[in-house]
């Protein structure tokens, strides 16, 4: 008897409930029936059902004032679960607050996923002027300290397949010729680190190292970031490019890797 392919045992229920959970993504807080009715092409009816059972779990809240709907605590929670699970994020909390405890600057790790970079952990600093935390939020890998430590070490086929095809320009220093990019990504990987010279947001620069596994592959970033004001190019060249690293060399260790 053949074997089914895992496709063939989908139950479409679970897979629209799912399909309606992913609409609140990004700047979406709050959507009501009927924008969901038209980004799922399912019936009112249908999508009512599938809110009401969300909600009934707690995964969907409604809004008593507005009648929309947003997420509920319940996914909050799932999502804390598997974060807390990730090996890396276990290994990198401790060296976060050593990183912080060095430098004062906030401290983050992050993930490469399709295309974009995810913060998942941050330590902020103690100073009142700090950057607002990432943690959560995905953000273009190739105007990114993060984005670009993962970058630097994928083939050119890679490269081409991740690059969206118009680079946008955020800031004056964003990288929107191709070629410019893959000079900096050859000196990233020649380097062991990169830096965001306020390529996505004006006044904040950063700078990231690569994480690696037991299987040498990057798994990872860990970085530091703050207003330019305080990360002149001078610190970050003299003080925190050893410092972050050495960070992503000793979280690396922990998680296996060996030269």
């Amino acid at each position: 008897m053949a074997k089914k392919e895992k496709s063939e045992y989908i139950i479409q229920a679970v897979s629209h409930a799912l399909d309606l959970l992913e609409q609140f993504h990004d700047d979406v807080d709050e959507l009501g029936v009927t924008e969901l009715s038209k980004r799922l092409k399912l019936h009112k009816n249908n999508v009512f059902r599938l809110l009401a059972t969300l909600e009934s779990r707690g995964y969907i809240e409604q809004n008593r004032a507005t009648e929309n709907y947003r997420l509920g605590l319940k996914s909050l929670e799932l999502g804390q679960t598997f974060i807390k699970q990730m090996g890396l994020l276990r290994q990198a909390k401790p060296i976060l607050e050593k990183l912080v405890g060095a430098c004062n600057e906030t401290s983050y790790v992050a993930i490469f996923k399709e295309g974009y970079i995810v913060y998942l952990d941050v330590v902020e600093t103690d100073l009142t002027v700090r950057v607002v935390s990432r943690v959560g939020s995905r953000l273009p890998s190739y105007c990114t300290a993060s984005g670009k430590v993962h970058l630097a070490h994928l083939s050119e086929e890679e490269l081409e397949e991740t690059l969206p095809h118009n680079l946008k320009q955020y800031t004056p220093t964003t990288f929107t010729d191709r070629d410019k990019l893959r000079q900096e990504l050859e000196k990233v990987a020649e380097q062991g680190y990169a830096i965001d010279n306020e390529e996505m947001d004006p006044g904040v620069r950063c700078v990231a190292a690569p994480i690696r596994d037991y299987t040498r592959r990057i798994v990872g970033a860990i970085s530091v970031s703050g207003p330019s004001m305080r990360l002149s190019m001078e610190r970050i060249e003299k003080e925190l490019i050893p410092l972050v690293t050495e960070a992503g060399e000793e979280l690396s260790l922990r998680l296996g890797f060996h030269k």
